[in-house]
């Protein structure tokens, strides 16, 4: 089994978490989700660096797995694979571990679709520079 992996596509795929986080916790659902996550202010406010520095080192990781998935498929097959990864198996998961932690549907569906559309994206951009 030969995997190449396009480093730049892993990289911007990474950098795409947080384009889509910070529109989506930020924008889009911040009031939402502090409220079902029960994160306050002053939690958002501390321990920042660690937060940020630790999601990236992630998002590299569940990039170059993805890219390892994606291989030579092109731009379509990414698109595919990031919305079945996000979709049938992380949001699902996540899913799963809420359900167990009686945790709100509101959360989950914040969470979860934050996840379909960044695995998307991610797909994409790795199916398009590594076809």
């Amino acid at each position: 089994m030969d995997i190449q992996i396009n480093w730049l596509a892993v990289l911007l795929a990474a950098l795409a978490t947080f384009v889509v986080g910070g529109l989506w916790y930020s924008v889009l659902f911040a009031k939402p989700w502090q409220k079902a996550a029960g994160v306050s202010d002053e939690q958002l406010k501390s321990g920042t660096a660690r937060v940020f520095v630790g999601s990236f080192v992630l998002a590299v990781v569940m990039a170059v797995f993805l890219a390892a998935f994606i291989g030579r498929g092109g731009f379509a097959f990414g698109t595919f694979a990031g919305l079945a990864a996000g979709l049938g198996w992380v949001a699902t998961a996540l899913g799963v571990n809420y359900l167990f932690e009686r945790r709100s549907l509101t959360l989950f569906a914040i969470n979860g679709s934050y996840n379909v559309v960044t695995f998307t994206a991610m797909g994409a951009i790795i199916g398009a520079m590594q076809g």
